[in-house]
């Protein structure tokens, strides 16, 4: 089959999906194992690997002052939940703020980037719950848990996401994805460097009250997996530019950084490949933290829920995005929804900068 063919058969399956609806939702609600003890860093940036399962819910808030009893109500349930088991974070749409609001400066709607086609029922939102844990079960009681404190919210798309594979290595959490890659190496290993890539700052331009909070971008990504099992895994790892083990193709080991400079032409490392466009640079990678998903809802409908944390959204997920397009493996991928949001620091500063002027 021929690469454009390749391409338009996976935009015809998301118009089928587009017209067929959301994600469904999941089983009953269970109440949750109580009050959890703190922890001291936020959810989202906790720890180096994630929690290997995830759910992920997308609310539409009412307007006026009912805005800010859900998103205090959701606040509230969230922290219940998180810990022990579970870790969970809300993250504000640009619909959560009110108009004149003290809102992000980047907090925008997510663009339909090129190539994209977005379904309307499994982008966007107003309120993004963002729950993980240790079991899939454990995750769906939390998740109806909230749901369940919230029952007036009408919920925009939800979806169940997983990490196969996931572990620990030299500080950074790895995972397979489902090209059969191991991903992860580009994270820091440290607390401290999480929090230097995915920290908003002070004096940066942004609302005082956001200082400590962080930019993130959910993208679905569907993902030609049988076209992709066709290839060679040779000429897999040339698209990726990784051995599937994440070793370099220069040979430099995983945990190090190779040299692109030293291969102008591409004759090792291809100029097209994934892992040289998103970071050319590999002693200065992108500030942006990753934490990322498979999922999967049918043969023919499976692929990853990509997010990522940033404290400027300009400088991390755009220019990398901008750098992607023309790569090798956008022949195998198509993103069909996510969107763009803000992760609050801890703290309640954030709810009276809801409600504007």
């Amino acid at each position: 089959m021929s690469l454009t063919s390749r391409r338009r058969l996976l935009h015809a399956s998301a118009a089928v999906a587009v017209g067929a609806g959301g994600i469904a939702a999941v089983g009953g609600y269970t109440a949750g194992r109580g009050r959890s003890q703190r922890r001291g860093s936020p959810a989202h940036l906790r720890g180096s690997a994630p929690l290997p399962y995830a759910h992920l819910i997308s609310l539409d808030l009412p307007s006026g002052g009912e805005r800010v009893d859900a998103l205090r109500a959701a606040h509230h349930v969230i922290r219940v939940i998180d810990g022990g088991r579970i870790a969970a974070w809300l993250a504000l749409g640009e619909g959560a703020f009110a108009p004149g609001a003290d809102r992000p400066r980047q907090l925008t709607t997510m663009p339909s980037f090129a190539g994209d086609v977005l379904n309307p029922d499994q982008s966007h939102g107003d309120l993004l719950l963002y729950i993980t844990g240790d079991s899939a079960r454990a995750v769906r009681h939390a998740a109806e848990q909230v749901l369940h404190a919230l029952p007036h919210q009408q919920v925009r798309w939800r979806i169940n996401g997983m990490r196969p594979d996931n572990r620990t290595e030299e500080g950074k959490g790895l995972a397979r994805n489902p090209f059969h890659f191991t991903e992860g190496y580009g994270n820091p290993d440290t607390t401290a460097e999480f929090i230097e890539r995915a920290a908003v700052r002070a004096g940066q331009g942004e609302p005082s009250w956001s200082v400590g909070g962080s930019y993130q971008v959910v993208r679905i990504v569907r993902l030609a997996t049988d076209f992709w099992d066709n290839d060679t895994v040779q000429e897999q790892e040339r698209i990726i530019g990784r051995r599937r083990d994440g070793r370099w193709l220069d040979g430099t080991p995983s945990d190090e950084r190779p040299e692109f400079a030293t291969d102008p032409r591409g004759d090792i490392t291809p100029l097209d490949a994934h892992v040289r466009r998103a970071a050319p640079d590999r002693r200065h990678p992108p500030p942006m933290v990753r934490r990322s998903y498979n999922y999967h809802d049918g043969a023919d409908n499976q692929g990853l829920i990509f997010s990522c944390f940033q404290r400027n959204l300009r400088n991390g997920f755009e220019a990398v995005q901008r750098r992607l397009q023309g790569e090798a493996m956008t022949k195998y991928t198509l993103t069909t929804g996510g969107g763009y949001y803000f992760v609050p620091p801890p703290g309640e500063a954030w709810l009276r900068a809801l409600g504007g002027k």
